[in-house]
């Protein structure tokens, strides 16, 4: 399913009304860790998403150190560059600070291409990742809104441009045969815990191809792409799945 690639018929319009999840995250008892499992101080590397940058993800970092985890922002940097120099030469050097600073196994969490990043990792690592937390990740496919293809088409041209034999003539698409892309037509390992957090209003990425075909691992929420990571509800997903994995390590 990774090998395919098409445009989505999605109302991107949607997704404007991200702000709004934002205001009801502030409102709810779950930001402020009221009535979700706390955390065994374990860490939790958080990874943004296609054009996003830690910064991005600063709620969602500020809130697992609050219910208990120790967290990690991923140190990528802008998220527009070829995800296995991303692994390479940024993540992985956080991923080698968190096993230090806590001896024992990390989780990750994605959003977007984060998740896919954070699912190859886990494939490639798998004694070291405990679990993998996607949020709006398309895992079967590229399957987008045609103005976020479109976008990705630049992207892939700067790499070229920079890297030029660096990388490979397909890098950034389904084609490329990367060590990224190929640890993605794995299975996951089956140490590591996975979840995969969706949403139906999904106006970048078709709803359907951000899951993993179980439906123990699957879990819908509402809201927006985009909001995701500020979406209470996920948060408890979030909340629930990682004392889950605690419990089963």
């Amino acid at each position: 399913m990774r090998d395919h690639e098409a445009a989505a018929d999605i109302a991107i319009w949607k997704e404007a009304l991200f702000g709004a999840e934002l205001l009801l995250l502030h409102a709810s008892p779950i930001y402020y860790g009221l009535g979700v499992p706390r955390g065994d101080g374990s860490a939790v590397i958080v990874i943004p998403g296609f054009l996003g940058t830690d910064l991005y993800v600063t709620h969602l970092h500020s809130w697992l150190e609050r219910i208990g985890y120790k967290p990690y922002l991923s140190g990528i940097g802008l998220n527009a560059e070829c995800p296995n120099l991303l692994i390479r030469y940024r993540l992985a050097a956080t991923v080698e600070k968190a096993l230090k600073e806590t001896g024992r196994k990390i989780h990750l969490i994605g959003h977007s291409l984060g998740g896919i990043i954070a699912r190859s990792l886990a494939a490639q690592r798998p004694k070291d990742v405990a679990s993998v937390i996607t949020l709006g990740a398309p895992i079967r496919g590229t399957v987008l809104h045609p103005s976020i293809l479109n976008a990705a088409q630049v992207v892939r041209s700067q790499i070229l441009s920079q890297h030029s034999r660096g990388v490979s003539p397909d890098c950034y698409t389904p084609r490329c045969t990367c060590e990224f892309l190929g640890s993605l037509r794995c299975n996951m390992p089956s140490s590591v815990s996975e979840t995969a957090i969706y949403t139906r209003d999904d106006g970048i990425v078709d709803w359907r191809y951000c899951r993993t075909g179980d439906r123990k691992d699957d879990f819908e929420v509402p809201g927006t792409h985009v909001g995701l990571v500020f979406n209470p509800s996920a948060y408890n997903v979030i909340a629930e799945r990682l004392a889950q994995a605690i419990s089963q390590a």
